[in-house]
């Protein structure tokens, strides 16, 4: 697997001990990471801390310039609102663990530049299926469904 999906795995894997959703995201730039995070939603209480929002906002603030040279790497496609989030920093490349459990607004993202690389990892895809097979209500309310 490769490292830095790895590394959003293993946030994702952190978010599901924590009792939430397992969706991890990290933010690289020139081979490092310089962002990580996970759904931290039901842990925080948080309407927006979806894995890359986390990541985003631990990364902290940055000048525009860092924004435009990262690759995020998220373990499920993008929801509106992240993708939201890539397009307002600028953030040209997305690696997605995969998108097969959820489709995100990656057309939306696409449309707006965004070189978009979807890898249908098993592990990840494995990790989202059993989660909304075991709380489908949690899953739910995550992605705004009833």
């Amino acid at each position: 697997m490769d490292p830095f999906l790895q590394a959003a795995v293993d946030e994702a894997i952190e978010g599901l001990s924590e009792g939430g959703i397992p969706i991890g995201s990290v933010i690289v730039r020139n081979g490092e990471v310089i962002g990580r995070g996970h759904n931290r939603r039901v842990l925080k209480g948080s309407a927006i801390l979806h894995g890359e929002m986390d990541a985003l906002e631990n990364l902290g603030r940055q000048a525009a310039e860092v924004y435009r040279d990262c690759t995020l790497y998220t373990t499920l496609s993008p929801c509106p609102m992240c993708t939201g989030a890539i397009l307002l920093y600028g953030i040209p490349r997305v690696v997605i663990g995969e998108n097969r459990s959820f489709l995100g607004a990656e057309e939306h993202l696409r449309a707006h530049g965004v070189a978009l690389t979807v890898l249908d990892d098993p592990t990840c895809l494995r990790m989202m299926e059993n989660f909304i097979q075991e709380k489908p209500n949690l899953w739910n309310e995550d992605i705004g469904e009833s």
